[in-house]
C-alpha cells in the first residue's frame, strides 16, 4: 500500500510540474506572438507610407504629363499663329 502511494504522490508531482511548465511555455509562446504582432504591424505601416509616397509621385507624374500635353498644343497654337502673321505680312507687301 505504500508503494501504491508512493507511485501516486510521484505520479502527481509529475503532473503538476508537467503542467506548471506547460503553463509557463504557453506564456512565453504568448509574449513573443505579441511582439511578432507589433513588429508585422509596424511594418505595415512602414510599408503603407512608402506607397502613400509612391502613389504621390504617381499623382504628380500624371498632372506633368498632363500639363506638358497642354503645353505643346499651346505652342502648336502659337506657331500656327506666328505662321500665319508671317504669310499675312510677307503676302500684304
Amino acid at each position: 500500500m505504500e508503494t501504491i502511494i508512493a507511485a501516486l504522490i510521484s505520479a502527481a508531482a509529475a503532473v503538476l510540474v508537467c503542467i506548471i511548465n506547460s503553463n509557463a511555455q504557453h506564456h512565453k509562446l504568448l509574449a513573443e506572438l505579441d511582439k511578432r504582432d507589433e513588429l508585422q504591424a509596424y511594418r505595415i505601416d512602414q510599408l503603407e507610407k512608402k506607397v502613400d509616397k509612391h502613389n504621390q509621385v504617381i499623382d504628380r507624374t500624371y498632372k506633368l504629363e498632363q500639363d506638358e500635353l497642354l503645353i505643346e498644343e499651346k505652342i502648336k497654337v502659337a506657331n500656327h499663329r506666328i505662321e500665319d502673321l508671317e504669310h499675312t505680312l510677307i503676302g500684304g507687301k
